[in-house]
């Protein structure tokens, strides 16, 4: 088997392989291919991150594509988008240096053992089926519509205690999704057998079905941070791909939507809790008064009722010394269709103090944020703390805000991160 380990943005040269097996790798979409001068393969990854395994003959090709910021802040990243509360910190345990898949079935068999060790959770669900004898309540309807005239077997109805629960479905499913990726160390592939023997009479979920939503409670708790890594395992995109006899299988997160969704929560909390109104996600709008042109989607915006007051979109990438000409294009056309006079650029990048630029002839300022998401989190607290405050603080002064709804220590003493 060959192992072709690189990180994001990054090129790699390797040894020629098939026709067969390049168009595979093209297709996982985790890597560009292109041949040097010298006929050997050149992998360019982009900002696709996961793991892939090829297969083609008698050629078995692992590709896996880690980032930048590391296996830890991207879990947590992921899972602060999902849910604030439950992830004010990093897990622990993993390095850097490791690929995603490995890194992610480490920590999930783990945090999953230690769940499961007092016993499964266990509670109530309807069940519908028949029977050689009355159980629960009998359902006249079906039993005279499948068997008129005949006692035996009985439509029932009852309340069945047992571990078929949603808690158990998501982590069996996750279990049987892991299966399948490629870079499983074996001591950790041993490790979700016996948690999937311990899961046996439990249902694992539907594939393509939306994932079950857990209320933390005092009988579930210890679930929480295995079901925490089980649905960012379950939000992987999957890879499927078949031609003929090569076989490409895998999955992988895309960082730009990974940085809009956790900029998105953010700031929801950072201004929302400061200053009131309400953080939205890709609202559709029109550029055109025929709507005739396509629709556009912002990737953050904040509104008082119908008013737009503020417009922001995350750019997974480093600007350089000045914003690229097609993201100041987008954001004026975004200000101009909202009647905005500030439009905001936000890069996830290590750089200086935020700059403005004014745009002739428009009025129109935009100003360029960027946000080290590698620094440590009460850090980078810091710097959403300040972008809201940069954001908001320009129409607190004109007083065409929202309504203030909480003092400005709220969203510290609320929902910051790990202290």
């Amino acid at each position: 088997m060959r192992l072709i380990s690189l990180r994001e943005h990054q090129t790699h040269e390797c040894e020629p392989t098939t026709a067969a097996v390049v168009r595979a790798v093209e297709a996982t979409k985790l890597v560009d291919t292109s041949l040097t001068l010298d006929g050997r393969l050149l992998l360019r990854s982009g900002s696709m991150v996961g793991a892939a395994r090829i297969v083609a003959g008698d050629e078995h090709v692992e590709l896996h594509v880690r980032p930048k910021i590391g296996i830890a802040r991207l879990l947590w990243l992921l899972g602060y988008a999902r849910d604030p509360r439950g992830w004010r910190a990093e897990p622990v345990g993993l390095t850097p240096e490791q690929d995603l898949v490995p890194a992610m079935a480490v920590a999930f068999a783990t945090v999953t053992s230690q769940a499961l060790a007092p016993g499964l959770l266990q509670g109530y669900r309807t069940v519908e089926e028949a029977l050689p004898l009355v159980r629960g309540r009998l359902r006249e309807a079906d039993q005279l519509r499948a068997r008129p005239g005949l006692a035996l077997p009985v439509e029932v109805r009852y309340d069945d205690y047992n571990p078929d629960v949603p808690e158990n479905q998501i982590l069996l499913s996750a279990v049987r999704r892991l299966h399948r990726l490629p870079g499983v160390p074996p001591a950790t592939r041993n490790a979700l057998h016996r948690i999937a023997a311990a899961l046996a009479d439990v249902t694992p979920l539907t594939a393509g079905a939306p994932i079950p939503e857990t209320v933390p409670n005092r009988f579930n708790n210890r679930y929480q941070p295995a079901l925490r890594l089980a649905r960012l395992i379950l939000a992987g995109a999957s890879i499927e791909y078949v031609h003929g006899s090569t076989l490409a299988a895998g999955f992988v997160f895309d960082l730009n939507t990974v940085f809009e969704d956790w900029l998105t929560t953010a700031l929801r909390h950072a201004i929302e809790t400061r200053y009131g109104g309400t953080i939205t996600g890709q609202h559709q709008m029109h550029l055109d008064h025929d709507h005739l042109l396509p629709l556009v989607r912002p990737d953050i915006t904040w509104w008082n009722g119908q008013r737009c007051l503020a417009v922001i979109d995350a750019k997974y990438k480093a600007p350089g010394s000045t914003p690229p000409r097609d993201d100041i294009y987008q954001m004026l056309a975004y200000c101009t269709t909202l009647k905005l006079t500030r439009g905001h650029l936000v890069y996830a990048s290590a750089g200086a103090e935020p700059v403005s630029y004014q745009l002739k002839g428009s009025g129109v300022h935009i100003v360029v944020h960027r946000l080290d998401l590698s620094t440590p989190l009460t850090e980078l607290n810091e710097q959403i703390n300040q972008m809201a405050n940069a954001i908001a603080s320009v129409e607190v002064a004109n007083g065409v805000s929202a309504t203030h709804t909480a003092g400005p220590d709220a969203a510290a003493k609320d929902g910051g991160y790990a202290s």
